[in-house]
């Protein structure tokens, strides 16, 4: 009778130390066996059966068929090839996904503004850079300042004094990137009052 394993199996072949560490922080409640190549395994464990298997292609190679051991069967195991960088991409969005998934089943944890940002602007940086786009930097930070000043302004009742504290800012230069992102200002109850 065979017995079914209590943890999922994955295979890293993969030459790059931090892809190996992002997938294994990645699958962190699986077992993760690394190795720089199906040659560099212990015997016992070209004999093991895996559930996963993830292999680093290089550069010219034919195939990830020759990189697999022997003995994974291809029908009952999943199996992810790419180039170094394609790997890299899958195992910070597995790292992501998994993130994402505990903060649904554990609502303490949430996903961090830095993973966030990466995960959203990941393909539209990538998307500039083979376009044509220039000087992304700027258009980037206007896009963020723009709707982070909004929020604060909306947090703060309006009150541009509090919104500068609240994002760290001098109150005059608050209101120069207000006037330069063309935020819309309320007016305050007092000068509509003053006003009527």
């Amino acid at each position: 009778m065979s017995r079914t394993p209590s943890a999922f199996n994955v295979l890293v072949l993969s030459g790059d130390p931090d892809i190996q560490n992002q997938l294994k922080h990645a699958f962190k409640d699986a077992s993760v066996t690394a190795a720089k190549s199906t040659s560099a395994l212990p015997k016992d464990m070209t004999r093991r059966i895996f559930d996963a298997v993830i292999v680093e292609l290089k550069p010219g190679s034919s195939g990830a068929t020759t990189a697999i051991p022997a003995n994974i069967d291809h029908t009952h195991t999943l199996v992810i090839t790419g180039s170094r960088s394609v790997l890299k991409r899958a195992s910070k969005f597995m790292q992501v996904m998994a993130r994402q998934n505990a903060a649904g089943e554990n609502r303490k944890e949430v996903l961090s503004l830095e993973d966030y940002l990466e995960w959203k602007m990941g393909d539209f940086v990538k998307g500039m850079r083979d376009g044509s786009g220039r000087n992304l930097h700027p258009m980037l930070i206007t896009a963020i300042e723009r709707p982070l000043i909004t929020r604060a302004l909306q947090e703060t009742k309006g009150n541009q004094i509090q919104a500068a504290e609240l994002l760290g800012l001098n109150r005059n230069t608050l209101r120069k990137k207000i006037h330069d992102l063309h935020i819309p200002v309320k007016r305050n109850r007092l000068a509509q009052t003053r006003e009527a």
